[in-house]
């Protein structure tokens, strides 16, 4: 009986690889046949920061940069070295890609280490067919890979809980695995700081309440504080190391409270949510519904999900740590209200898209505790009846989501359409230069151009190289052979100051985005 159980556990695994390999594939290729999976301008960002580590005037480490955490770096960067799937961006959707397929399967095996195998399907479909994950997961942004590590980490963990009191060495493998899994998170998103700060505290509690007093247990707790401890702290140490300051990404210029900061104006001195935490909660709630379906059916599944949490907690208390999916609504209601991180919605004040895709965070959740509810009511229906109707709403849901097109995506539309565009005309331009030509440009906002283009950035002289940047903020015309002056950035204000020696070529100016002016060197 074990054997056929264990056969058709493999089945499953299989099935479902294939499953979410296809959707992965599929979903891939429509959304680069329309030009979409570079829309968001912090996709094209993580590509051009792996690209800098190996091609750049000042290659190495330090180009990984601050902020942005940077395992999806190190992941990318076997990727982008290849020229073409660096400038279609096709190299940083890769790992996202099998992100999506190892985040389906961790929900499978989550779900079905406690309930039935029917639970187990309904959990993995309902979190691969998500129509915002499908898109997100083809693109080079870490909403994928993260929600992969941190489903790993709550298996690890539910099936320690499982093994503690039975089997010690199986207890700590899953504690060691479990902290591996942790760690991963933490250099990906901060997300993953506040979940290993949960985690521990809900390890800590389960080694009391079920008076764990075995040796081996004790040291893969220890193990576990340690690596998630140094994980944090080697991430402290490059940033003081590299900038002089530990909490660099926290405080710099390009954090989020310096970004949101910038963003202020007598007219808009404030963000929906900020310093407030019923507001927060409200705007996160909202995006989390969002993302799950449209309309009058926006709520029913995060609403089914949040019940099942209730009878979880009242009634059925050996699935309590699965309830350590629903974190990421603590954190997320944190950081709105006193992080710096605003959320806008089309819907709400100011009636825009920002981070509306961060509403995907609780898509393990309620793709778990529905399957759960489904688990606790074929005790008093029928189990075909039940499973319908889950049928049924998720595929209303979702098709509701479908038919407007998935927020994520019209987010991504919104906020970078005209990016793109603005990209694509002046990589037009950059490709007329001469091949071995030098260029002084600023990359913050537009790196994107030269990834188009296909020209390398260690023919490019940008902010990230140190000291050689300064100097030629001092001298454009000494510094390269063309300068890239985009309205308002360094390089613009360089030449309006030093403009000797300058030739204007070329300008690039489409709506709703800055001018560009090109500046051949006379010298």
């Amino acid at each position: 009986m074990a054997e056929i159980n264990e056969a058709a556990s493999a089945r499953d695994y299989l099935f479902l690889t294939i499953i979410s390999t296809v959707i992965s594939c599929v979903a891939l290729a429509l959304y680069f046949r329309h030009g979409a999976i570079l829309l968001y301008g912090d996709a094209v960002a993580h590509i051009n920061i792996a690209r800098h580590v190996f091609d750049s005037r000042t290659p190495g480490i330090l180009e990984l940069g601050t902020v942005w955490l940077p395992l999806p770096h190190v992941l990318d960067m076997p990727f982008v070295v290849n020229d073409w799937m660096w400038r279609t961006g096709l190299g940083g959707s890769i790992p996202s890609m099998i992100a999506y397929v190892t985040g389906a399967l961790g929900v499978f095996r989550l779900v079905r280490g406690r309930a039935s195998r029917s639970a187990a399907w309904i959990a993995a479909l309902i979190y691969a067919l998500n129509p915002n994950l499908i898109y997100m997961q083809g693109t080079a942004m870490t909403e994928a890979l993260y929600l992969a590590f941190f489903i790993w980490a709550v298996v690890h963990f539910s099936e320690f809980v499982q093994a503690a009191r039975t089997d010690s060495r199986q207890a700590a493998k899953s504690l060691q695995f479990c902290g591996m899994t942790v760690a991963a998170a933490m250099l990906v998103r901060y997300d993953g700081w506040f979940l290993a700060a949960c985690l521990a505290m809900a390890l800590l509690i389960s080694v009391w309440r079920l008076k764990l007093r075995d040796r081996v247990v004790h040291r893969a707790l220890v193990s576990f504080v340690l690596l998630t401890g140094l994980t944090g702290g080697l991430w402290l140490a490059y940033n003081h190391g590299a900038y002089g300051n530990a909490f660099e990404f926290a405080t710099g210029p390009y954090s989020a409270h310096a970004i949101a900061e910038q963003s202020k104006t007598s007219t808009f001195p404030t963000y929906p949510g900020e310093n407030s935490l019923p507001v927060a909660a409200l705007y996160f709630l909202k995006v989390s519904r969002s993302n799950l379906g449209e309309g009058p059916l926006d709520s029913w599944l995060i609403s089914i999900g949040f019940g099942a949490l209730l009878a979880t907690i009242y009634f059925s208390r050996r699935h309590l740590p699965l309830s350590l999916l629903w974190i990421p609504a603590i954190f997320y209601m944190g950081v709105v209200a006193y992080g710096s991180v605003p959320i806008y919605l089309p819907e709400w004040w100011p009636y825009s898209y920002y981070n509306i895709r961060y509403g995907l965070q609780l898509l393990p959740a309620v793709a778990v505790f529905v399957a759960l509810a489904h688990e606790f009511l074929r005790k008093f229906a029928s189990v075909r009846l039940i499973a319908a109707a889950v049928a049924i709403l998720v595929g209303a849901s979702y098709a509701s989501v479908w038919l407007r097109k998935p927020v994520c995506v019209r987010e991504a539309e919104a906020n970078g359409a005209a990016r793109l565009a603005f990209d694509s005309k002046l990589a037009d331009q950059l490709r007329k230069l001469p091949g071995s030509a030098s260029i002084m440009m600023y990359c913050g906002s537009h790196s994107g151009a030269l990834q188009q283009a296909g020209i390398p950035f260690r023919r490019v002289l940008w902010e990230g190289n140190h000291p050689a940047w300064e100097a030629g903020l001092s001298g454009p015309a000494r510094a390269a052979d063309y300068v890239v002056a985009i309205d308002r950035d360094e390089v613009a204000n360089a030449v309006h100051l030093f403009p000797r020696g300058l030739l204007l070529v070329a300008t690039v100016d489409t709506p709703g985005q800055p001018t560009a002016l090109i500046h051949r060197s006379m010298r």
